[in-house]
């Protein structure tokens, strides 16, 4: 029985969102005391970048997000202006999928293949963008 209680826990519609939120609160925990401006620490490097040499779309998100826990927009900014523009509708995204698992209901999020190409030219074009210039 405790079994049958356990996985219909595991599959309540709060789970994955509560786990997300959850490991991204581990993670910032970490983050806040872990300068990554520095280095020797356990933060991941970025993959695109030590194989290519060039800034990913995301390249600079986890010094943002640092720099943003310490209050310095300005230095969040030169991080990566478009992952810090991007954030309230993430974090928006994140409440409203929260919110729905909360009381009971599934959300997915669908994005329809004008929006999946506007994102990825938006990607593409920051990428071409920070390394140009």
């Amino acid at each position: 029985m405790a079994g049958r209680e356990r996985g219909s826990l595991l599959r309540h519609p709060a789970a994955a969102p509560l786990a997300v939120l959850a490991a991204g609160a581990a993670g910032s925990a970490y983050l806040y005391v872990t300068d990554p401006h520095e280095g020797g620490h356990l933060l991941p490097r970025c993959p695109f970048r030590f194989v290519t040499g060039l800034l990913c779309p995301a390249c600079g998100g986890t010094r943002m997000v640092y720099d943003l826990m310490h209050g310095d927009l300005a230095r969040a900014w030169l991080d990566n202006r478009a992952l810090l523009l991007a954030s309230p509708f993430a974090l928006a995204l994140l409440g409203r999928w929260m919110w729905e698992g909360l009381h009971g209901r599934r959300r997915q999020l669908r994005l329809g293949r004008p929006a999946q190409a506007v994102v990825l030219g938006l990607a593409v074009t920051w990428t071409v963008v920070r390394n140009a210039f």
